[in-house]
């Protein structure tokens, strides 16, 4: 049987203060409405809930039973309120974010930082996947924000373009071949390849590229890890296929260098996705805000 949440309220008030008229002034409403509250109670629960005396009123047993729970399920629907207050003034609650580890120590690193610094009583948690699972995770509910390429399909998601990336192919500063050489795609295909694996969206952006030039990719070596590209890469096991942005610092430093090509293949978008149809909480709405910001001034400049 349904009952209203206000009459549990009233009745719980004239329980706790066993007056009509003094719950009535604390409730803000007149004697009669608490007289009426609790007669409609009463009717709707089938059981006399007080005994009322010329003093005030006082719990029957069967009022002193209901009220126990009545009390705790208001103190939870309290705390309740004041947890989603908290939330909503970013004082506590969770952000769920799903990126690439690359992606996370690249470019979200210092985003996380001072979210965690401004806002130190909401969890960081990080889910780590690439670009498809991290999107799978965000319509599933999983994931709050998803970083990853570029959606196929941006159907229902809400897209910020964050950065660029740009594939290239690059050696130890010792390996056999001619850095001062224009290599065709036919050419970068015959050298011993180091990939990452088939199910990395960067391997399959690029292979569709070299089979739109009629080449085929056979990679000698297939990575699930980035950083083992370089490295394999650098101790002249083969070229390495990478994501420029990602290793610029080893091409700064000359421990592999970048071969020349006279193809360029396109550039990809790394983005900010969210769930057209849900409404983000506030601390995904303010870290959000915050990547939107810095972006777009990097943007401008």
């Amino acid at each position: 049987m349904a009952v209203k949440l206000e009459l549990y309220r009233v009745f719980k008030e004239v329980a706790e203060t066993g007056n009509i008229s003094v719950a009535a002034r604390n409730l803000y409403i007149s004697q009669s409405a608490v007289s009426q509250s609790i007669k409609q109670l009463e009717t709707a629960l089938q059981a006399r809930l007080f005994a009322r005396s010329p003093r005030g009123v006082a719990l029957t047993d069967e009022g002193q039973m209901l009220y126990e729970y009545v009390r705790n399920a208001l103190s939870l629907l309290a705390t309740g309120e004041d947890k989603l207050s908290q939330a909503q003034q970013l004082l506590l609650g969770t952000l769920t974010i799903g990126a690439s580890d690359t992606v996370t120590s690249w470019f979200l690193t210092p985003y996380l930082e001072h979210f965690h610094r401004e806002h130190p009583g909401i969890r960081l948690k990080i889910v780590s996947g690439r670009s498809a699972k991290v999107l799978s995770l965000l319509k599933s509910g999983v994931v709050d924000i998803a970083f990853a390429s570029t959606p196929a399909d941006p159907s229902n998601l809400n897209v910020w373009p964050c950065f660029h990336t740009h594939n290239i192919f690059v050696a130890g500063s010792s390996y056999p071949c001619d850095f001062d050489h224009c290599y065709t795609a036919q050419e970068i295909a015959a050298f011993p390849l180091i990939l990452l694996e088939r199910k990395a969206s960067s391997r399959v952006f690029m292979e569709h590229y070299f089979l739109r030039c009629g080449v085929t990719l056979t990679p000698e070596i297939e990575l699930s890890s980035r950083s083992l590209l370089v490295s394999l890469a650098k101790i002249g096991l083969g070229i390495a296929g990478v994501t420029q942005e990602f290793v610029q610092q080893e091409l700064d430093t000359g421990v592999i260098r970048k071969l020349n090509t006279d193809f360029t293949i396109p550039e990809r978008s790394v983005d900010m996705c969210t769930l057209q149809d849900v409404s983000p909480t506030a601390a995904a709405t303010c870290f959000m805000e915050m990547v939107q910001a810095v972006t777009f001034h990097q943007k401008q400049g």
